[in-house]
């Protein structure tokens, strides 16, 4: 995090009044405390990060030796550990209460002796008194300087004293080797005999590649740093990676990069394969992990700045990550050995408003994860409503998710000993910062509702018919069409539209009105409303000898009262000269069409001509065929140029073999 410009105004008005006082003194002297004073008075502000504000300050400060800045880190943080018995303590006493904070903190960090010679008789008098004051006999959350709002929530979790006093500690600095370039036990060997000798390095006792060091030396101009054969991680950090089990080739998502620790890990377990996607809504955050990425010679990292959990690029990747890692924003109590100014930062509001972020994200990195895959969900917090409740809300919303016994994992690659199913270090226990994290395997699919896009918009003139994605077979074909008793919509060049036709009811037979000729069997004569189907065109041949008299009309109506109050067939009895093709697409439309283009023929063409003559159809037009005109009479083609038989077609031919539904 940047410190504001209004710090930096501060750090740099207070620079000339720090360099006067303390030019030329000696460390532990009052210009050591005054240092101490001023850091404290930007830190206990709370509005910036604390090692934030110690890096600025100290690079306002640049004539200051490394072994001073140094001192100045070490009593800041110590006050921030022990900050509420230290105010306590200091509510005695007079002058400036950061001052007597100061003081402590300095106490605590380099002795009485040195800091005796700056002090005076008032100020000495009063830490006399201070060091007698029996801290067993000041309550708990004064004696560890617990907040109430952080005592509250673990006052209930095991042995909670011994992880209050752990927390209040300062912590050794754990590195990892690069798996891709390095052996743990060699890089051991060689810090032993090189720069890193003054901090007695030693394996860790969990993780397979970390390396624990006494104290905090600068190794950023160590060799092994500057190549990328080491990085700086925690323990706990690092058996996270264990639990993801990464293998090669596989896509695999950091859902919360930050600066890149973990990434480099996956990376480097996933030997470069694959593809690994660092997401982070902190570009700054990314921008400062690259050169981390650069060093370590993988080339499978795709770093993302999103801006928030549901960005489109995040979208884009639903349901296709094998392995998905989210170490989630919390309020990471878990390591205040590092970071003792999350405690005072924090309080009951910001933890609610954390708490809802965490679900959100971890439902929005649940949708990447493809079916068989795995999403680990992690916090470097101790707190049951950011962990364990956490990982329940999420399971009842999320059947297609179930969890994993963490302990058979993590026994496989490192001797860690756990009870399960979360993983969870403290610092009193395993030496390392607190953690938290929880295997989730996806094992079926989602159980929701099915999402609009899951079916298929089959669109015509009329209506939309929605028909789901497994149905696509039975209606791309005439046949299965036929069978099913629908037919395509006019006018269609696809099966877009269907609609139900309902059997025609049986005739009953009645006596002519007037003479006529004898009609044809009906046996070949399915339905009306099949014509235009590519399947019943060849069973319609003789169809244009059928429902084209007057006399067969009025029988329909007669034996039909429904039918005979649809104008659309009664009147096909009336002659009609010219013909428009209609708009409408039913097929009540097109077969009152029809009729009344085989009445107003049947009116026309002369009895003995009608069966010679060869019709054309084209949608709902009748076309009757090559004639010639005399007079006003018209004349049959001559028969001398005879026409082979024709089968009925669709508006548009589907080749065979080949699908009329639609195409994509």
């Amino acid at each position: 995090m940047t410190v504001h410009r209004s710090s930096d105004k501060r750090a740099e008005s207070a620079r000339p009044r720090t360099d006067k006082s303390s030019a030329g003194r000696p460390p532990g002297s009052g210009g050591r405390i005054e240092q101490v004073r001023q850091v404290l008075d930007e830190v206990v502000t709370w509005q910036f990060a604390a090692d934030s504000v110690v890096s600025h300050w100290l690079r306002a400060h640049p004539a200051m030796g490394v072994r001073d800045r140094g001192e100045v880190a070490e009593a800041v943080y110590d006050i921030l550990r022990h900050l509420r018995r230290y105010r306590q303590f200091a509510e005695s006493g007079v002058g400036p209460a950061t001052r007597r904070l100061a003081i402590l903190g300095l106490w605590s960090t380099l002795g009485r002796e040195r800091i005796d010679a700056a002090l005076d008789a008032g100020e000495q008098a009063w830490l006399d008194r201070v060091l007698q004051i029996d801290s067993t006999s000041l309550s708990l959350p004064v004696r560890s300087s617990t907040p109430d709002w952080l005592f509250d929530r673990v006052r209930d979790l095991p042995n909670v004293e011994s992880l209050l006093t752990a927390l209040n500690q300062p912590a050794s600095l754990d590195i990892r080797v690069n798996p891709m370039k390095a052996d743990r036990d060699e890089m051991v060997a060689d810090l032993a005999r090189g720069n890193g000798v003054r901090w007695s390095p030693v394996a860790t006792p969990y993780s397979p590649w970390g390396i624990r060091l006494r104290g905090r030396p600068a190794m950023n101009k160590w060799h092994q740093f500057e190549h990328g054969l080491i990085e700086v991680q925690d323990e706990g950090s690092q058996l996270l990676a264990l639990l993801v089990a990464p293998r090669r080739g596989e896509m695999v998502i950091d859902f919360c990069a930050g600066a890149g620790g973990k990434t480099l890990l996956l990376g480097a377990l996933m030997r470069s394969t694959g593809r690994l996607y660092a997401f982070d809504v902190s570009a700054a955050r990314l921008a400062r992990a690259k050169p981390r990425f650069a060093r370590s010679g993988l080339s499978n990292i795709n770093p993302v700045a999103i801006e928030h959990e549901n960005d489109a690029r995040v979208r884009r990747l639903a349901g296709k990550a094998q392995r998905v890692l989210v170490d989630a924003p919390c309020s990471g109590i878990g390591t205040l050995r590092r970071n003792p100014d999350l405690k005072w930062r924090q309080n009951q509001q910001s933890l609610v408003e954390l708490t809802a972020l965490q679900a959100r994200i971890l439902s929005s990195a649940a949708r990447c994860v493809a079916p068989g895959g795995r999403l680990v969900y992690a916090t470097c917090s101790i707190l049951p409503e950011e962990n364990e409740a956490q990982v329940e809300r999420f399971l009842a919303t999320h059947p297609e998710f179930e969890l994993v016994n963490a302990a058979p994992i993590l026994a496989a690659r490192t001797p860690l000993q756990i009870e399960g199913p979360y993983l969870k270090l403290r610092p009193d226990v395993h030496g390392t910062d607190g953690f938290f994290a929880a295997v989730l395997d996806r094992v079926r699919k989602s159980t929701k509702p099915a999402a609009a896009d899951d079916e298929k918009t089959i669109r015509s003139s009329d209506d939309a018919v929605l028909v789901p994605m497994d149905d696509r077979a039975a209606t791309a074909s005439g046949e299965n069409l036929a069978l099913s008793g629908v037919e395509p919509a006019a006018g269609s060049d696809s099966v877009d539209s269907v609609e139900p036709v309902k059997a025609p009811e049986p005739l009953e037979p009645v006596e002519p009105l007037e003479p006529v000729e004898p009609l044809e069997p009906l046996e070949a004569v399915r339905s009306f409303d099949l014509v235009d189907s590519p399947v019943a065109a060849e069973t319609v041949d003789n169809s244009e000898n059928v429902h084209n008299s007057e006399a067969f009309v009025n029988a329909e109506a007669a034996s039909n009262p429904e039918a005979a109050d649809n104008s659309e067939t009664t009147d096909m009895a009336r002659p009609v000269t010219t013909y428009v093709k209609p708009k409408a697409a039913t097929p009540s439309a097109r077969a009152g069409r029809l009729k009344e283009a085989r009445a107003s023929r049947h009116a026309l063409e002369p009895r003995s001509a009608k069966k010679s003559t060869s019709v054309k159809e084209s949608g709902s037009m009748i076309d009757p065929g090559p004639a010639k005109v005399s007079g006003s009479a018209m004349e049959p083609a001559p028969a001398s140029i005879p026409k082979p038989a024709r089968k009925r077609a669709t508006p548009t031919a589907i080749p065979k073999g080949e699908s009329s539904g639609p195409q994509d």
